[in-house]
């Protein structure tokens, strides 16, 4: 059964104060493979990790990007997946090419979870839970939990080829005032969405896969908002960052080299830079005419 691709959609119970997302990613998914030859075990977490940022990424309001980060000690030190409020992702594993282990403690071992907010105006903002949940939706549900925000749970799947989400998560008292009542409503859909399978979540269709699990309730979907792979990188963000390291660095790099190479490891663009590129920055280097 064909599924909707790189498609995310929102969903609420009309009679609780619970609203929900679905995720499903593919070409997106394999574009970023593609770059890079991860072992399958990387690559399915990998997968995870994106689907996770696009849910995250769609329960705040920021112009921005939201940043997953897990860092450990175990076979893969560092994997990153990102979304920007225009729902565009990437992600990257770096020492992940000999990884051999294909579960989450496995792979990271002991370490951290950063989940960073990054928004283009105001103040980053960043939290940190361990990795000792043993699955990435588990170290995000401690997140929630210990930040004393809203009640949130996750089910994630990722085959290699195609990856995906479910996100639920307890809105403020607005339909049910009751405080019995709204836990007993929470605790009705979690358990509800435990008897999900992982090939459900992969390959079920959102209105298959919403009624599988809801049908007895009355839940609402809006359309769908397309995802897709994006590098954030270009050459203008690049040259800025040479520019950031001083002029006296950066004409000592210049002297050594006839270029500086910059190349982006999300998607493997390559950028070329000439003492040329930098004259009106830097002035001319052999007077000493710097500004």
């Amino acid at each position: 059964m064909s599924i909707e691709r790189n498609l995310t959609r929102k969903f609420i119970f009309e009679r609780a104060d619970i609203r929900g997302e679905i995720v499903h990613l593919d070409s997106a998914y394999r574009d970023i493979l593609a770059i890079h030859a991860y072992p399958p075990g990387v690559a399915r977490q990998l997968g995870e990790f994106l689907a996770a940022a696009v849910l995250l990424s769609t329960t705040i309001k920021f112009e921005g990007r939201l940043i997953l980060q897990a860092q450990g000690g175990g076979e893969v030190p560092l994997l990153m997946a990102e979304c920007s409020n225009k729902l565009e992702v990437r992600a990257i594993a770096r020492g992940a090419e000999t990884a051999t282990a294909s579960e989450f403690s496995g792979l990271f071992g002991s370490g951290h979870l950063a989940i960073t907010i990054e928004p283009d105006e105001g103040q980053r903002y960043q939290g940190i839970v361990s990795l000792d949940s043993g699955s990435l939706a588990g170290c995000i549900e401690s997140y929630f939990e210990n930040s004393e925000q809203l009640a949130t749970r996750l089910w994630l799947a990722s085959d290699g080829r195609v990856a995906a989400g479910l996100l639920l998560q307890q809105l403020p008292e607005q339909v049910t005032r009751e405080a019995a009542l709204r836990a007993e409503q929470w605790e009705h859909a979690c358990t509800l969405a435990e008897t999900v399978q992982r090939e459900e979540v992969l390959e079920l269709e959102q209105e298959a896969l919403l009624y599988r699990l809801f049908h007895e309730d009355k839940v609402r979907l809006f359309a769908g908002e397309l995802v897709r792979f994006a590098c954030s990188c270009s050459r203008e963000r690049c040259h800025n960052a040479l520019l950031s390291i001083g002029p006296t660095e950066l004409l000592k790099l210049l002297d050594e080299e006839p270029e500086v190479k910059m190349d982006c490891e999300f998607c493997n663009a390559q950028y070329r830079f000439k003492r040329s590129d930098f004259t009106a920055q830097l002035g001319d280097a052999r007077s000493g005419a710097l500004h």
